[in-house]
């Protein structure tokens, strides 16, 4: 079984789990601003997740390339959404983590940067 799927489902999951979490229990819990900031870490883990998916059953990509891929997508999604559902959920001041969100946001650009490489180098 591809481990990269594999784990892509969990992050599906997870995110179904999150934004229902986030409609019904977190909301009664935090304020309107804490809960689009958290709706915006599910929106942006589920992005990547149907990328992922793309990625990872895409047969134009070599294995090397969807390990990359999805690595760099994975980090995103635990440094993006992670620290986005830390701040706004977890009472962590955004001022003691405020470098991860872009770093993760990072981590996202170069995927797509990577992608975007892959689908040229074929043409």
């Amino acid at each position: 079984m591809n481990k990269n799927l594999s784990i892509t489902a969990f992050l599906g999951f997870f995110a179904i789990v999150l934004g229902a979490f986030g409609a019904h229990a977190l909301k009664e819990k935090v304020g309107i601003n804490e809960l689009k900031i958290f709706e915006t870490g599910v929106r942006y883990q589920m992005y990547h997740v149907i990328v992922l998916l793309f990625v990872n059953t895409y047969s134009g990509f070599s294995l090397k390339t969807k390990n990359w891929i999805s690595l760099l997508f994975f980090i995103g999604i635990l440094f993006f959404s992670g620290s986005l559902y830390a701040i706004s959920a977890g009472n962590i001041p955004a001022k003691s983590i405020w470098y991860i969100t872009p770093l993760g946001g990072l981590f996202f650009i170069i995927g797509w940067l990577s992608l975007l490489y892959q689908f040229i180098k074929r043409n």
